[in-house]
Parts: structure tokens; C-alpha cells; sequence
């Protein structure tokens, strides 16, 4: 008799009942954190204008607002980072020489966009500068930490505890870090805050993944999933421009993370995790609840020993215990961890740089935050629309060609063209925040159950690698605003031509086993399968 897989077990429960909904409800809610937590640099780290106070005891030292901010800076100093000696006592029309000092006694900054952020807080400017990119770059660390971790501790004690654990970190440190007292109490935490961010985000596809049909996976990941943190980094400029201070916002951004308490008890564990366990009855348990919601009758026995012959016969491999070293056991395996870990890392470079350099751009920074979610967001969509059509590998690698092209073209834009320059930004960012979103579900599909979310966790931790080094691309910006484009638009080039050697996973089934996983394409299939064939053993 031929082995029956999971989803032909599991398929009378049909696509989209009762359980499925609710899983795809809640775990497309609980990204929304994930959103705005991501992007929150953008605000609570972003530069006022400032320039020097005139001295620490003068009346006149920029509070007043009998002028405009910037003609008030003009007549302190010729820049922001220095200031006109004083010429005896100040005055309002002789004080002042035309030598230069620095900022003795620190900078008074504007108000009229922010009540107060990270810098104006402790006066992250000028010489102080490179401690704004170092705090983002921190918050990435964080996140290159829970990528790692997060993926062994899903894999061995669960999707659902790792998910719940990150959700609670991910609530509880902005509410800590809200109350720092230093720049580098501000930094630990946000690490910590990273840590939690990226492990709920990671958990909760694999655990949505596992549960749901082939169909509903796609349409989960894109729809729910996708589209959930999209909607999350959206809502962060409505914060953001009714709360003008960092720590309050900061606090309210963490306070919704309360309300997915109760969702522990409608949120089951991942039964293919627990079949991959050997905890057989546990599995029949959750696919008898999801049965009972859907209204639909369970068969009496659900996995037979003869209908899930292929997982009887892997029992070996099911009850190993894997590590990190697993992903490279096998030439397959091993080409599909090399590729995933280059082109992740290019893509959220890109994609997290050209999200955070939108207070850069020319115009509201409220209006341009939202602009580039609601790209997100309606790109989500179309990338849905078009991944059950067009292979995988081509979707991707287009997307990241379109964005590298794109971002290019604005080296031969004059730099006076604002406008024009917006425009072709925020055209690289639909490729890549397709080519981003796709790449969560290719590489789930890519990815063996047994090492899933451990691979996704490597992957990502490589990601973090190049979103660690975007604050600084984009600090480069201060020199030549074209430059971080450049920078951005080679490496999507680059990872949009490695993209082409993966296989396509359209209309496949989720590979369980490290044996099953698919050799990349234009590569010696013989040698794939002498290695294979010489590796069987440790299967």
C-alpha cells in the first residue's frame, strides 16, 4: 500500500472552516505588533533640526519664536554643528562674531515635528551622530539573536511556547524601555525588543504553515501573514502623529500585545510538529478539535500505521535531535542553505534600508512612512495573485531585478528633482517588499519540517547580518544621498541572479524529511543523487 502524507490524512477537514479561520485570524493579528515594532527607528530615532544653544544661562537661546526655526539657526551658527563666537555679552544684533566654535553648551532642537526622540533626548548629534545608526543597528542584533535561538527551541520544544514566550518579550520590553535612563540602557533594550520581535514573526508562519492545506498556506502567508505586518507598520505613523514623544509611544505601541493572552487557548500546537515528535496521540487530538470546529465527523482512527508508512519508515529520522549542522548534511540541503542565506541577507537589507530612510525623504514623514506600508500592503496582494501562476524562482528574481533597476535609475535623475527621486524610491520598494514577502514563503516550502523553522531561523540570522549593516548605508546618505541607492540597487541585482538556481515549489507538498528536499536547478543532478545515495545512511 503507498504511504499517505499529512495533508491527504488531513484532508477531510477541507480549506477554510471554522479552524482555519481562527488560526489564520489570530495569527495574522499577532504580526501586527511585529510591524510597527520593526519600524520603529523611523520615529523614535529620527533627527530634529537643531542648532547650538548660545550659552546655558541666556534668555535668548533659541526659545523664543519670534522667528522662523531655521532663521533663528541661521544667525546662531552656519551649521548645526557649530556656532558664531559671542562677542562680549549677547545681544540680539552684536552678539555674535564671525568666528566659529562648537557647541559648548548643547543644541536647541525644533518641536514642531516631534515633542522629543532619542536624539534631542541625549543630543545624538553631530559628534555624538554615529550613536542613532548604532542604536537601530542594536535593535537588528537583537533580532540576529532570536533568528538563531528561536529556530532550535521551536524545533525542539514547540512552535507554539516559543511563540507565546516572544510575544510576551515583545510586549513587555518597550514598556522597560520606556523608562530608559541612558543611550545604552535605551540600546540593550532594544536588543531585547529585537529578540522578541523576529521570534513571534518566525514562529508564527511555521506554526500557520503547518496547519493549514497547501491552498491555504499561500493564501495564509500572503494575506494573513504578510499583510498583518503590513498593516502593522501602517498603523505606526497614526501613532507616531498623535503621540510626538518617544517613551509614550513607545507604551502604547506595547499595550495591544495584551489582548493575544487569551488567543493561548484557542491557538494549538502544530501537529506535524508533534507527528515529527512521535507524539501520535497529541497530533490525533488537535486534528479531532479542528474536526469538531469545522463540523465535520473524524474518522475513528485518523493516522494509521499503513497510511503513514513513509513517516513509519523514517522513524529514525523523525526522532533525532537536530542542530544547525543538519542544514548542510546533504548536497541538496546544503545548496538550499547556501542560496537562502545570500539572498535573504540581500533582501532585508534592502527592504528594512529603504523602509527606514523614508524620514529622509523630501516631504512628511508621516504621510511617506504610510505611503511605503501601504505599498507593502497592496503589493502583498499582487505577489498573491501572481505566485500560483508564475514559478517561484522567477517571481523572485524579477521582483529583485525591477528594485535593483529601479534604484539605479536615480543616479541619472538630477539631484533638484525631489519628486522624481521619491518616485523611483518608492518603485525599488515594491520589488523588494515583493521579492521580501515571497521569500517567507518559498524558503517554508523549501525547508524540511524537521529543520523548518530551525532554517527559516538560520536564514533570517543571516538577514539580520545585512539589516545590522542598512542604518549605516543609510547614515552614508549625510555624504551623498544617491549613494545608499547605489549601494541597494547592486546588491538586489546580485541576490536577483542567484534566485534563478532555486527550485520551484508550486502545487508541491511540504517536505518533511531532510531527504526529501529538492536540488536547485542548472546543477549536476548525478552528483546530486550520488550524494544523496552515499548520505543515506544518515538520513
Amino acid at each position: 500500500m503507498v504511504g499517505k502524507d499529512y495533508d491527504e490524512i488531513t484532508s477531510f477537514l477541507g480549506d477554510y472552516g471554522v479552524f482555519q479561520w481562527i488560526i489564520i485570524v489570530l495569527l495574522s493579528l499577532s504580526t501586527l505588533s511585529s510591524g510597527y515594532a520593526a519600524m520603529m527607528a523611523v520615529f523614535i530615532s529620527d533627527t530634529p533640526e537643531h542648532y547650538c544653544k548660545v550659552s546655558v544661562n541666556s534668555t535668548r537661546d533659541g526659545t523664543d519664536v519670534e522667528a522662523p526655526f531655521r532663521e533663528r539657526s541661521s544667525r546662531i551658527g552656519p551649521d548645526s554643528c557649530s556656532r558664531y563666537k559671542l562677542r562680549g555679552n549677547w545681544t540680539e544684533s552684536a552678539g555674535l562674531s564671525n568666528d566659529t566654535e562648537q557647541c559648548l553648551y548643547g543644541w536647541v532642537f525644533s518641536t514642531d515635528r516631534y515633542s522629543s526622540t532619542i536624539v534631542s533626548e541625549w543630543g545624538l548629534v553631530c559628534e555624538n551622530a554615529w550613536k542613532v545608526p548604532l542604536s537601530t543597528s542594536c535593535f537588528f542584533v537583537g533580532v540576529l539573536i532570536g533568528s538563531f535561538f528561536s529556530g532550535p527551541l521551536s524545533d525542539r520544544f514547540g512552535r507554539k511556547p516559543v511563540l507565546f514566550i516572544a510575544m510576551a518579550i515583545q510586549t513587555v520590553s518597550p514598556l522597560i524601555q520606556a523608562t530608559s535612563v541612558s543611550w545604552v540602557m535605551f540600546c540593550i533594550l532594544n536588543c531585547v525588543r529585537g529578540l522578541g520581535q523576529i521570534s513571534s514573526y518566525i514562529a508564527s508562519l511555521v506554526l500557520g504553515s503547518e496547519m493549514l492545506t497547501p491552498t491555504t498556506r499561500v493564501s495564509y502567508a500572503f494575506l494573513g501573514h504578510s499583510t498583518g505586518f503590513c498593516v502593522g507598520y501602517a498603523i505606526l505613523p497614526l501613532f507616531a502623529y498623535f503621540i510626538r514623544g518617544w517613551r509614550v509611544l513607545l507604551v502604547a505601541t506595547a499595550l495591544p500585545g495584551f489582548l493575544f493572552i487569551p488567543t493561548w487557548w484557542l491557538i494549538p500546537e502544530s501537529p506535524r510538529w508533534l507527528l515529527q515528535k512521535g507524539r501520535v496521540e497529541e497530533a490525533e487530538l488537535v486534528i479531532r478539535m479542528a474536526a469538531k470546529r469545522n463540523g465535520i465527523l473524524a474518522p475513528e482512527v485518523i493516522f494509521k500505521a499503513d497510511e503513514c508508512l513513509e513517516l513509519m519508515q523514517n522513524k529514525g529520522e523523525e526522532e533525532q535531535t537536530y542542530t544547525y549542522m543538519d542544514l548542510i548534511r546533504t548536497f541538496n540541503i546544503r545548496n538550499i542553505t547556501i542560496l537562502s542565506v545570500f539572498i535573504w541577507m540581500s533582501t532585508a537589507m534592502v527592504f528594512y534600508g529603504l523602509s527606514l530612510n523614508t524620514s529622509n525623504l523630501n516631504g512628511n514623514v508621516y504621510l511617506n512612512c504610510f505611503i511605503s506600508a501601504a505599498i507593502d500592503t497592496v503589493v502583498c496582494v499582487a505577489t498573491w495573485l501572481l505566485v500560483s501562476h508564475v514559478p517561484r524562482p522567477t517571481l523572485l528574481s524579477s521582483t529583485l531585478m525591477f528594485c535593483g533597476i529601479t534604484l539605479l535609475i536615480i543616479k541619472l535623475v538630477p539631484k533638484d528633482m525631489h519628486v522624481m527621486i521619491q518616485v523611483l524610491a518608492f518603485g525599488g520598494k515594491i520589488g523588494v517588499s515583493a521579492a521580501y514577502c515571497l521569500a517567507y514563503v518559498f524558503f517554508t516550502e523549501l525547508i524540511p519540517t524537521v529543520v523548518r523553522n530551525m532554517g527559516l531561523g538560520f536564514a533570517s540570522t543571516a538577514a539580520r547580518i545585512g539589516t545590522i549593516i542598512c542604518p549605516y548605508v543609510i547614515y552614508m546618505g549625510m555624504y551623498s544621498m544617491i549613494l545608499p541607492y547605489i549601494v541597494f540597487g547592486i546588491i538586489s541585482i546580485m541576490a536577483a541572479a542567484l534566485s534563478m538556481l532555486l527550485p520551484d515549489t508550486r502545487n508541491s507538498k511540504l517536505p518533511d524529511l531532510i531527504s526529501q528536499a529538492q536540488p536547485i536547478r542548472r546543477c549536476c543532478v548525478q552528483k546530486e543523487k550520488a550524494t544523496d545515495q552515499s548520505d543515506s545512511l544518515g538520513c
